[in-house]
């Protein structure tokens, strides 16, 4: 419907063009094709043929104008959507002080006729387009000056309020530890799931590698689980950013634009997204926090359960899944021994801890027939 009446619009944009057209340039006592138009009916009766010629054109041509509108309408459309509501008043701002100063600088060339009137036009445009520009880029110092809108001072309640969206990557969804944190009350706001990577558990669940396929099931079923068990807000983002490419930087962006936080166990993208000034909520680093604090010197028991890479050594772990590295512990494999920790390094994949047997601590003939029962078992 609205197509059929754009179409009708521009028919008719297009026969007063040319009746228009036509009753300026064709006055009386003008000869076309041999015919004098020395009466007024020979005269409206070239215009109205002009006219008509110029309807008939409109006709052919309205399909595609109104199509390429449509078009141009709707990519508009999107962009505003993707834009926030700083940057589109920011745009709208600057745009109208480029015209005004476009307007004045217009106004002192006037007397220069059609030059000035060419000169007028481009300058026009040319300030408009940089107006619009400067004010999208720029939108927080243009409007530091509006209280509502400026980011210089924001309140309190702003503040809290911008901490309170929590954005979920892929990543943290697949390893299913946030369904946890969720349970223990640990967060708190809404958690904001974007389309785009549900679209990209959608894709990675109908993969048809079997490994990929689990994972993405896995990441649906978990967010079903948040959603429907865990008494905690959800939100579902439908806005979009076709411009950029990859997820990670979608996650950023959105970040930006809800002042909110991403939630995530990647290390890259929790590099990234700390460049760009947002915050982030790694998994991993709570993970290590709260482990427990171990110093040298302190005495453990642990189980050696398999060779290190060094000559000698033995690996050990502890229920929360620390490495201890056991110095001399190879002997004591399949073992459970007490040993003595000589060091602790904290890395961003984890927190690894070096010991060494206590002293005195030897490996009997029974732990031996024990040890050696154990590996026949095995066998």
């Amino acid at each position: 419907m609205v197509r059929r009446i754009l179409r009708i619009l521009f028919v008719l944009l297009f026969f007063a063009a040319g009746s228009g057209l036509g009753y300026y340039y064709l006055p009386e006592n003008t000869a076309i094709a041999g015919v004098v138009l020395n009466s007024p009916v020979t005269r409206y009766s070239a215009i109205g043929l002009v006219a008509v010629f110029s309807g008939f054109i409109g006709v052919i041509l309205a399909p595609s104008i109104v199509e390429k509108l449509i078009w141009v309408t709707s990519w508009l459309e999107q962009k505003l959507n993707r834009m926030s509501i700083q940057e589109i008043i920011g745009g709208a701002t600057g745009l109208i002080l480029g015209l005004i100063i476009a307007t004045l600088l217009g106004s002192a060339i006037s007397w220069m006729g059609v030059v000035g009137g060419v000169l007028q036009s481009v300058i026009t445009i040319m300030l408009g387009y940089l107006g619009l520009s400067v004010g999208t880029k720029r939108k927080e110092e243009l409007l530091s000056f509006i209280p509502r809108f400026g980011k210089d001072k924001p309140t309190k309640t702003e503040a809290k309020q911008s901490q309170l969206y929590k954005i979920l990557d892929t990543s943290v969804i697949i390893d299913g530890r946030v369904a946890d944190i969720c349970k223990s009350g640990f967060i708190e706001g809404t958690l904001i799931i974007p389309g785009f990577v549900l679209e990209e558990l959608r894709h990675i669940a109908d993969s048809s590698d079997l490994l990929k396929r689990n994972r993405g099931r896995r990441g649906l079923d978990i967010l079903n689980k948040i959603r429907k068990e865990l008494d905690v807000m959800v939100q579902i983002s439908e806005q979009d950013f076709e411009d950029i490419a990859e997820v990670d930087s979608k996650l950023v962006k959105l970040a930006q634009v809800l002042n909110g936080v991403v939630l995530t166990n990647d290390y890259n993208l929790n590099k990234v997204a700390e460049l760009q000034g947002v915050k982030v909520l790694n998994i991993n680093e709570l993970a290590n926090a709260v482990k427990p604090v171990v110093l040298p010197g302190e005495e453990m028991t642990v189980q050696v359960m398999k060779d290190g890479k060094e000559a000698g050594q033995g690996v050990a772990y502890l229920d929360d899944g620390t490495m201890i590295v056991v110095d001399g512990g190879r002997k004591f494999m399949g073992l459970t021994i007490s040993v003595v920790v000589t060091s602790v390094l904290q890395t961003a994949a984890g927190r690894m801890i070096f010991a060494k047997p206590k002293l005195g601590e030897k490996r009997t003939s029974e732990q031996e027939a024990s040890s050696f029962d154990e590996v026949n078992a095995i066998g």
